[in-house]
């Protein structure tokens, strides 16, 4: 599976700032280890149809992706936290919400920043 994140974004994860993250073709969420949302892009607000700033503060996995709250996908961030290694694409379907969605997910631990990101894309 292709990973779909552009390298210039990802060079710069540490400082990424809102209007940077807005004008990626994908979804870009910046967690906190346990999921808080710390920063949520157009791309992602308008795909999930949430406003950005209902999102960030929130649990992605259980106030704001709901349907991510699961072994699939919160189990492989989770574990990714306690290995501290996360570097994984995979396919999802978003349901909560919405109409069911096909997506492809890069969850992604930043080393240099040591940020956290969910990369989202349509597929």
């Amino acid at each position: 599976m292709s990973k779909f994140i552009d390298p210039n974004i990802l060079g710069k994860l540490g400082t990424l700032t809102q209007a940077e993250a807005d004008a990626a073709a994908f979804g870009v969420v910046k967690v906190d280890g346990n999921g808080k949302i710390l920063l949520y892009n157009k791309y992602e607000s308008e795909l999930a149809n949430v406003p950005i700033q209902t999102a960030v503060g929130k649990n992605f996995f259980t106030e704001v992706a709901i349907c991510t709250n699961n072994r699939i996908f919160y189990g492989r961030f989770k574990e990714g936290m306690l290995t501290g290694d996360l570097d994984i694409a995979f396919n999802y379907v978003f349901t909560y919400k919405m109409k069911p969605t096909n997506v492809v997910i890069h969850l992604y631990h930043d080393k240099t920043s040591d940020t956290n990101w969910i990369f989202v894309k349509l597929r």
